[in-house]
């Protein structure tokens, strides 16, 4: 099929971006290469115009490393590997999503458990503790150092102790972490957690969290039309084809 020649800079206009980074998204694989004019310049057509259009929306539902690694085998026709790729990232927001139900779930549970210190529980030592929430010590011991869990010390042994409310946060801090927060991000939260006395903060979080999984679903679902467009586009030229002005 006749195909019109593009220049970079139209391109880069249709997406605000400068005519360097087009050419290094050719440089990097992100689009396929472009023919050269006898002048030398890059020709690109409407399926680098289309390639553009997918990973730009591909890399806000999937990040940068997905969106380029999913282009990089479209280009060679490895659609099983696209498909891989798209399956594992939709897998990968379940299980946050998941994550995401279990913390509200122990917000519930924690809202709705006896206040610390009533005497109901004595306190758990390292050993035990990382049994209950499923870690090695060594973690325990980089949380305290982080500042996320401050335990007792035993006056005759020296050992660490962890009151419940030590636990609490021990359980918070491990779905947090599931969550993909970081070590000082929790360590604020706990912080206000304490100073509050209760869990408003965190039910924030879990709101700004849930948003931010229904944006990203939002955008692999508008990513895959601009996908499909150019996964068409290529299936009908047969192959990422030779651009006007051939040559290397």
């Amino acid at each position: 099929m006749a195909r019109r020649s593009l220049r970079p800079t139209d391109l880069a206009r249709e997406h605000g971006l400068s005519t360097q980074a087009v050419r290094n998204y050719e440089d990097d694989g992100i689009l396929p290469p472009a023919g050269r004019s006898d002048a030398g310049y890059r020709q690109y057509s409407e399926v680098h115009a289309q390639a553009l259009r997918a990973f730009l929306a591909l890399r806000r539902g999937f990040g940068h490393g997905t969106a380029a690694a999913v282009m990089r085998a479209a280009h060679r026709g490895d659609e099983e590997s696209v498909f891989r790729l798209i399956d594992r990232a939709h897998a990968d927001l379940l299980r946050e999503r998941d994550t995401l139900d279990e913390v509200a779930t122990a917000l519930d549970a924690l809202a709705a458990a006896p206040a610390a210190g009533d005497g109901r529980r004595g306190p758990l030592t390292i050993g035990a503790l990382a049994h209950q929430v499923g870690m090695h010590p060594a973690s325990l011991r980089k949380w305290e150092k982080a500042g996320i869990l401050r335990p007792q010390r035993d006056g005759a042994t020296g050992y660490r102790l962890y009151p419940p409310d030590a636990v609490r946060d021990a359980q918070m801090a491990r779905h947090l972490r599931r969550g993909g927060y970081l070590l000082p991000q929790i360590r604020v939260f706990i912080e206000q957690l304490h100073a509050a006395g209760g869990t408003a903060d965190l039910r924030e979080m879990l709101h700004a969290w849930r948003a931010r999984l229904r944006h990203r679903s939002r955008a692999m679902l508008a990513a895959g039309r601009h996908l499909d467009a150019y996964l068409d586009l290529v299936a009908r030229a047969g192959s990422p084809p030779p651009e006007p002005g051939g040559g290397g």
